[in-house]
């Protein structure tokens, strides 16, 4: 994939469990578990199927005695799967408890989640922060400090509000609010450091649920540390606004080279996959021309020459196998993710899009020929005749791939 066209914030490096995040490591995919963590085999399971989609980092939630004495059981169990991919605990009130009290959790866990807004609402606050910091070092851990506007510190806000009402000409309180999320992070950081924990072992984030102030927050924050930096629009909501929200967000920062790991966070339907955060954030970064995680599908949108459902049905299906297959192609195949695939539905732009591919398929209009030409790297192959058009098309995509990209 291209470089991206502006370059990359110059961060910090700092490594989570064996991934690199900041100092011009790709831009690293995050999710986060919806379960009772002390629900060890639901935990597992869905941690699993996350990165099975691809999540490189997975949040959960350790918020009582039993999902802290959860954390290595589950660790054990992934580690039993295969499945290598870093825990992050998330820490909210009394993870200076769970952490001290639970020594085997803090050490399988391969970063914690603090948010100082959080952290303690009484005169031992800072005595709390300190002792989560302590565990860190203890256990060679980095961690991330997560402002988030929900929880922010009520008392550095009305701090702030008091010193700018008596300005001569007060900020706006929107943007004081703002300041307050960056100084709040920044504060924390440097207590951080002035406690023992390593300048490469901090990440920074400071969530917001409106996409301008998310924006404007990470430009300034980006501006004034060298610390890495986790993006996510916090309560983006569900469907098409959060999916919309999330991408409008992260891509105008992504493309000032701001952000060094982010997540999407979706609220799912009921029933809904939780691994579609996960498909989100890459779709995001890999049509920006930042990463490749699986092969793209092109497939037009139909008119009125289109009136079959064909061709929808065959992109949707082929972008299923894609996806299913990925974990498997993976470990197999070197550059599969970068592979183009395109659908086409008529004669008008099917086959020069076709051609552009690695692989298309350019399907029957309405009122043209039922048959339907298939492109391999520029050339036509075949032409596809019959009930079984889908079934052959995916046939070939699969030969492709196995002739085409090297065994690892």
């Amino acid at each position: 994939m291209s470089q991206h066209p502006i370059g990359r914030r110059a961060a910090q490096r700092v490594t989570v469990g064996g991934i690199a995040i900041g100092g011009g490591a790709p831009v690293a995919v995050q999710s986060m578990t919806n379960t009772d963590t002390a629900d060890i085999a639901a935990t597992t399971r869905q941690v699993f199927e996350l990165a099975q989609a691809g999540s490189e980092l997975v949040r959960i939630t350790v918020n009582t005695s039993e999902a802290a004495a959860a954390v290595p059981r589950i660790r054990a169990r992934l580690d039993a799967m295969g499945c290598n991919v870093p825990l992050i605990g998330d820490f909210h009130y009394n993870g200076h408890r769970l952490l001290t009290e639970f020594p085997e959790c803090a050490q399988v866990l391969a970063k914690y989640r603090i948010n100082p807004g959080n952290v303690g609402k009484n005169r031992t606050g800072e005595d709390q922060f300190a002792t989560m910091i302590a565990v860190a070092r203890q256990h060679g851990k980095p961690v991330r400090i997560g402002v988030n506007w929900g929880s922010l510190d009520q008392k550095l806000v009305v701090r702030m509000m008091d010193e700018n009402a008596r300005l001569p000409q007060p900020a706006d309180v929107a943007d004081v609010t703002r300041e307050a999320l960056i100084v709040s992070a920044l504060d924390s950081a440097k207590r951080a450091e002035e406690l023992g924990l390593p300048h490469d072992h901090i990440v920074l984030s400071c969530k917001v649920s409106e996409v301008q102030d998310l924006i404007a927050v990470y430009r300034e924050l980006a501006r004034r540390c060298d610390y890495p930096l986790h993006l996510g629009l916090t309560e983006a909501g569900m469907g098409s606004k959060g999916i919309v929200a999330s991408t409008a967000a992260l891509a105008v920062l992504l493309q000032e080279g701001i952000g060094d790991t982010i997540r999407v966070s979706l609220t799912p339907e009921p029933g809904g996959d939780r691994t579609q955060e996960v498909v989100v954030a890459q779709e995001i970064l890999q049509t920006m021309g930042l990463r490749a995680f699986a092969p793209m599908v092109t497939a037009c949108p139909g008119c009125g020459r289109t009136t079959s459902t064909m061709f929808q049905e065959l992109a949707q299906s082929i972008q299923n196998h894609l996806r299913a297959q990925m974990p498997l192609w993976r470990k197999q195949y070197s550059g599969v993710e970068e592979m183009t695939v395109a659908v086409m539905g008529c004669i008008v732009n099917g086959p020069g899009e076709s051609k552009l591919a690695n692989i298309g398929i350019s399907l029957p209009g309405t009122g043209e020929s039922p048959a339907a030409p298939v492109y391999v790297d520029g050339e036509k192959t075949v032409t596809l005749r019959g009930d079984n058009i889908a079934q052959e098309f995916q046939k070939i995509v699969d030969e492709y791939v196995a002739r085409k990209y090297s065994k690892r």
